[in-house]
This record gives C-alpha cells, structure tokens and sequence, in this order.
C-alpha cells in the first residue's frame, strides 16, 4: 500500500478565478494538490455553472476564513428575460414562458430602483441550505418544494448595462447570501416577464478583486514548481483589512499567545481587533473587552 504524502506547511490565501462546470469544493481540492497543501478550505460556496473570484484559505489562513464568508460580494451577471427555469438558471428546465414587453432603460431603472437597499429574498429550491438536515437541492431534485424563510439583505449598489429587448447585464455589491438568482427573477416578474441568470461571475469577495484572481491555466503551468506558486499567496491577514489593529511588545505577546486576556490601554473599547507582535508579525483576532482588555479569539501560528 502506497504511502500518503502528508503534505506541505503552507499558510496563506490565494485568490482563484474558478471556471465554470465545477464545484467550490473541486476546485478546493484541485488548487490543494497543487499546492500539495496539508490543509484547505474556500470561503463560501460559489454555484458550479458560476465562475469568478474564489478566496481559498490554506494552513492557518482557515482560521481567517468565516470572515471572509461574512464579507459583501459583487458580481456580474447576464440575465435573460421571459423564461423562467426550475433552477433560476439556464441549467434547469423551462417552467414559463411570457413574451417580453417593450421597456426603455428609464422603465428598467424604476425596477431595480426598487431592488436597492434592504431587501427580503425567500431562497431558492436549488440552493444548499438546509431543511431537517437536507439540502434543499436534493428535495427540489426529487420534485419537493418546502417553505423558506424570507432573508433580509442589502443591495448596495446595482446597474444594468447591454441592455436588450430581452435581456440585460446586472452589476451587484451585496452582503452574504444574496440571491443573484431570486434577484434576476424577482426583477423579471416586475416587468412581467418573468427571468433566469444566464450566466454568473463574482468579482469581488470583501476587499478582495477578481482581477487579483489565478486561473488554474496559470497555476497548472507552475505545476511543482512550489516557489513560483507560494509567490502567489497572500498574507494570512490580506482579507482583514476592516478591523482595527493592535499591537503587542514581545513580552504582553507571550501570554496572548498563551490564552490569556491582555492589556492595551489604547486599544479599541468594543469589536473584534487584529493583534501583531512587534508591529512586523500577525498572531491573531481579538474581542475589544470594553475595559482596556482584549481576549484572544483566533491565534495564528506563523513564522516571523
């Protein structure tokens, strides 16, 4: 029996255009052999005909990883008018077809006009929450429809261009778990028509922007070549750019790196905080305490 390679340390994060035809976690997967990382993980799950910017967290990068599943995402997407599909898609079958009324750009502004903002979207049948432990794709698979919650979310910016008489191109800033799909549909049955998302493509995850993005055409070329590709990694805390920072002497540094409770008397009263060793090392999150102190919440053991 073959022995199994155990791997190499790497901390970082690395930036991936994902293609389309593929799942997040394929793609994971595909960039940790390369990597021939010990461990992985990507940030949120991004659909498989979608393609786009894929942050993917490798050895203590993963602790950093829920917040950038928190953060607000972008995208781009073509939207089609007068079809609707089982999966708010073009991979699903057709279940409507309504012919497209005629719409200027004026009349397609007053729609989305409505769409920016707080929202509620209910979620989709084809999507991978969960109902009683099941995801919600498999039940729409085997032909069943549950009641969804409505979710409240925010629509921080939203455009159209290539607009055409059936069709038109969308441009979102949103917070987590937003919809593109709901979204698509939702303007479509304000015009009356009904719509599905012909395509999808992310273009930016928190302070993250696709055009930081690697193809796996580029990182299949570096193929073993574990210098070239360790380049391509950002720092453990690229994605935290958000949160205030504070830093320790050498000597506080030891006990936060041990657990305990640390204090900083110019440190943020309330929050969470990034914590540096010296002001040159990353060593982990903290929660603001509210008196002077900071507990520790993520500690990161990277080299200096």
């Amino acid at each position: 029996m073959a022995r199994r390679r155990k791997g190499r340390k790497i901390d970082g994060i690395l930036l991936l255009d994902k293609p389309a035809g593929i799942s997040s976690n394929h793609a994971l997967q595909r960039a940790k052999r390369l990597f021939q990382a010990q461990k992985a993980g990507h940030t949120g799950n991004l659909d498989g005909p979608a393609t786009g910017l894929l942050p993917l967290c490798f050895g203590e990068a993963t602790k950093m990883s829920s917040f950038l599943l928190n953060s607000d995402k972008s995208y781009l997407s073509d939207v089609k008018l007068g079809i609707n599909t089982t999966t708010l898609d073009a991979t699903g079958e057709v279940v409507k077809t309504r012919p497209v009324p005629k719409f200027s750009e004026v009349d397609l502004e007053a729609v989305l006009e409505k769409f920016r903002g707080t929202i509620t979207q209910v979620p989709p049948m084809y999507s991978a929450l969960k109902h009683d432990g099941e995801r919600l794709y498999k039940l729409a698979q085997q032909g069943k429809v549950v009641e969804r919650k409505e979710r409240i979310q925010e629509i921080y910016r939203l455009s159209a261009n290539n607009i055409s008489t059936d069709g038109f191109t969308v441009d979102v800033d949103c917070s987590k778990g937003t919809y593109i799909r709901t979204l698509a549909e939702d303007i479509g049955e304000i015009l009356g028509c009904g719509a599905h998302v012909q395509s999808l493509r992310r273009t930016g995850v928190g302070c993250f922007a696709l055009n930081e993005a690697y193809t796996f055409e580029v990182l299949d070329k570096l193929s073993e070549d574990y210098e070239q590709l360790d380049e391509l990694l950002l720092p453990v805390d690229a994605g935290l750019t958000d949160l205030p920072i504070v830093n320790l002497s050498e000597d506080v540094a030891f006990y936060f790196l041990n657990g305990q409770s640390v204090m900083v008397p110019s440190a943020p009263t309330v929050g969470m905080v990034r914590v540096y060793e010296e002001s040159i090392r990353f060593i982990g999150l903290a929660e603001a305490l509210g008196d002077g102190r900071i507990a520790p919440k993520r500690l990161i053991a990277t080299e200096n």
